[in-house]
């Protein structure tokens, strides 16, 4: 008996959705190579990136230099590691700044060999320091630009110039870390794993989408499923006839291809879950495709030849006079002319000293006003590589009114202090160097000035004394010198009240003199200079009768200073002015011009009998 039956055919459309998961399934190969490629660049295939040398020393010293040399021997930034037991410190500054710091004493220096690699000598001391001996400890010292502090271990990223080296250390007294590094960038990099990575994740979209797509199309081609074909009423059903031989389309072959069409799916997941992953990754994995800056063109600053490099810099100012006003308010608070001294001198403490008198013997005596911190508005360092050496500045408060000062220190081992302190006039102008040029000091007795820095203050104590008739009225500027009419007007006041009740018995007199201290100056950039100086005033009131006494009455400064209430010889009251003036290059047409003015008393005491 013949058998009624079907043979399979492929559906006219089957060669198309096979071509559809061949472009799925090379996408996702495609997807997978470009991904691993980018991983394995930024693994397997990724260059060092820092280049470390180890520096080791035999622990013998204190201190170790690590020389700019070491620092500057591999372009880029310096990764410094130190590993100690208990405290580690490091500081940096001018090499040569560091070096005279370390001449009293024994320490290692860390220099580069012609190969380039870390060499260690120690270096024996090779000052003995005039005075008291310096201290042990380096922290705190104004001489570093900036310093660092941590138990056992310390590392910190620098940027330094060959003229800068490290100073290591722990207290001053025990041994120095003996185990230290320095790690420098290579610049390795990997630009085309960003881009791979990218780029493989999205060809494994694309694989994905062709293969949704595939699934979809065979899923719809399909269509209803057939059912057999019907018997005839002369055939009874066989059972042992087999499906295929009957026709019979079975669903089974499509479950199957379904089932293991999902796991492609879950692999390109994770695939595309780890490409997302490292795409999070530095700049380094990309190409640089910025273009490279150009430079501008600035202003030339020449530099005198042999002029030394400026003192401090502005930052290492700003924190020097952060903790002069911070040691001086604790000095003021404590009426502690001792701890003033620590960072004031010359006038500044004197003036300092005086105030701390009249507050123990005057309840309502107010303190001098503290020492201004905070950004600055003018900044000038002197230029010099030794010492002494001094720098100016001017700080404004919130009230905008500019106080200028001038700091010096006297050797390597000494603080920074205050010597002068003037509340600036406020249409003043300078002329300044550049803060990182720096300007070099005035020799007193200099010919290059309109007149040598020596002569100034007694020069202005003649004008504050004769006024248009000194001889050297017609040097000074007038017109901006508000410190001299204000002078003048005082001594007018005096002199009307004491002439109402003791014309007839006594005599005002006032003198002006120069005053002890030295005078303090900066070259300017037009040839004049910045010179500070101090004018002692002495106010003098005496009785021209013999029988007459005079009384202080209600002048308590006077009476707290003195000591006493009233005097048969009279009394001699002293100010001191502290003064800053513009004085112009020999052969100017410019004036002499006053630039910022403080005076305060400064003593009080009975005429000595003649």
């Amino acid at each position: 008996m013949s058998k009624i039956g079907r043979t399979p055919v492929m559906a006219a459309g089957g060669g198309r959705r096979f071509v559809r998961f061949v472009w799925a399934i090379i996408a996702f190969v495609l997807a997978t190579l470009m991904i691993g490629a980018g991983v394995a660049q930024r693994t397997v295939l990724e260059a060092p990136t820092t280049e470390t040398a180890e520096i080791t020393t035999d622990g013998s010293t204190p201190y170790v230099l690590i020389d700019g040399s070491v620092l500057d021997s591999r372009p880029g930034s310096q990764t410094l590691r130190i590993h100690g037991d208990g405290q580690v410190f490091a500081a940096y500054g001018r090499t040569q700044d560091v070096a005279a710091w370390l001449a009293p004493t024994e320490y290692q220096h860390v220099t580069v060999n012609g190969e380039g690699e870390p060499v260690t000598k120690t270096v024996p001391a090779s000052v003995t320091p005039d005075g008291e001996s310096p201290t042990a400890s380096p922290i705190g010292s104004d001489l570093w630009l900036d310093e660092f502090q941590q138990d056992r271990s310390l590392a910190t990223t620098l940027r330094l110039p060959s003229d800068m080296s490290v100073l290591v250390a722990t207290d001053g007294t025990s041994a120095a870390p003996s185990s230290m590094s320095v790690s420098w960038p290579t610049g390795a990099t990997t630009p085309w794993a960003g881009p791979l990575l990218v780029g493989g994740i999205l060809m494994a979209l694309v694989g994905l989408v062709l293969y949704i797509f595939a699934l979809r199309h065979v899923r719809r081609s399909r269509g209803p499923r057939r059912k057999g074909l019907p018997l005839t009423a002369t055939q009874p059903i066989d059972l042992s006839v087999e499906d295929a031989e009957k026709g019979v389309i079975t669903a089974a072959p499509a479950r199957r291809r379904l089932t293991i069409g999902r796991r492609p799916l879950i692999a390109v997941s994770a695939v595309v879950l780890g490409g997302i992953a490292l795409t999070g990754c530095s700049p380094e994995a990309w190409p640089d495709l910025q273009p490279e800056a150009t430079p501008s063109p600035t202003a030339s600053v020449i530099v005198p030849e042999g002029q030394g490099a400026p003192a401090v810099t502005q930052t290492q100012a700003e924190r020097i006079l952060s903790r002069i006003s911070e040691q001086v308010t604790t000095a003021d608070e404590a009426n502690d002319p001792k701890a003033a001294a620590v960072r004031l001198t010359g006038p500044a403490l004197v003036e300092r000293e005086t105030n701390y008198r009249l507050r123990k013997e005057l309840s309502k005596a107010e303190s001098l006003p503290a020492i201004p911190s905070g950004d600055m508005t003018a900044f000038l360092p002197q230029a010099k590589n030794d010492w002494p050496r001094m720098f100016l500045a001017v700080v404004e408060d919130a009230d905008g009114v500019g106080t200028m000062v001038t700091a010096t220190q006297e050797n390597p081992w000494a603080e920074y202090k205050v010597a002068y302190i003037s509340s600036l006039r406020a249409d003043a102008s300078m002329n300044l160097a550049a803060k990182y040029v720096g300007a070099v000091a005035v020799e007193p007795n200099s010919p290059f000035l309109l007149m040598p820095p020596k002569d100034l203050a007694a020069a202005y104590a003649d004008v504050l004394d004769k006024g248009a008739k000194s001889e050297f009225a017609a040097m000074f500027d007038e017109k901006s010198d508000t410190f001299r009419s204000l002078v003048a007007e005082n001594r007018a006041t005096l002199l009307k009240n004491f002439n109402e009740t003791g014309e007839k018995t006594g005599r005002v007199s006032f003198a002006a003199e120069a005053g002890p201290s030295e005078p303090l100056s900066l070259v300017t950039l037009d040839s004049g200079a910045i010179v500070a100086v101090t004018v002692t005033e002495n106010e003098t009131i005496v009785p021209t009768d013999s029988d007459a006494v005079i009384k202080l009455g209600d002048n308590v400064v006077v009476k707290a200073l003195s000591g006493v209430s009233q005097s048969s010889t009279g009394f001699r009251t002293q100010y001191t002015d502290q003064l800053y003036f513009f004085v112009p290059a020999q052969g100017s047409n410019e004036k002499i011009q006053l630039l910022a003015s403080r005076s305060n008393v400064l003593d009080a005491k009975v005429v000595k009998k003649e």
